[in-house]
């Protein structure tokens, strides 16, 4: 049988709903940390290439701080200012999911493609887990875009 990322492998991901662009939501527990950063990098970094959004399956009632500071000091991002904890029930259509790797079963989502990025959560830890972790975020939100630009998703 195949499954859902053979399906879609060298088809390139074609938008839901007419949109130009695919919508990519990035998903964690609490929707504070580690999907917020996504979120926030995936349209600094990509948002030519694809639309970002991200939610919880628990959300907390407000954004890392830490990663908050932590974005604005090296990305220049204000996350505070454009982004907010939310519900995967607040989300619109998604073409592309992908998880964070917070070792809980998430809801499935419709969707032409889902990964899991396996990233450890750094809340509680020092900037440098932090900054690590932003870091990965970076360098797999540009992988993705180029996986979408080239049609290889």
């Amino acid at each position: 049988m195949i499954n859902q990322e053979q399906q879609t492998r060298g088809a390139g991901i074609s938008p839901a709903s007419g949109r130009k662009k695919p919508r990519v939501a990035f998903l964690c527990v609490h929707n504070s940390c580690r999907s917020q950063m996504a979120e926030a990098l995936g349209k600094q970094l990509a948002g030519d290439v694809f639309e970002s959004c991200s939610a919880g399956t628990e959300p907390g009632a407000r954004i890392n701080p830490d990663a908050v500071r932590l974005m604005k000091q090296v990305h220049g991002i204000d996350m505070e200012q454009t982004q907010y904890n939310k519900p995967l029930t607040d989300l619109p259509a998604v073409d592309i999911v992908v998880t964070m790797g917070c070792n809980v079963q998430c809801p499935s989502l419709p969707c032409s493609h889902r990964e899991d990025w396996g990233l450890d959560d750094p809340t509680g830890r020092e900037d440098a887990a932090f900054l690590a972790v932003m870091a990965r975020i970076e360098e797999k939100v540009l992988d993705l875009r180029c996986r979408i630009q080239s049609g290889t998703l």
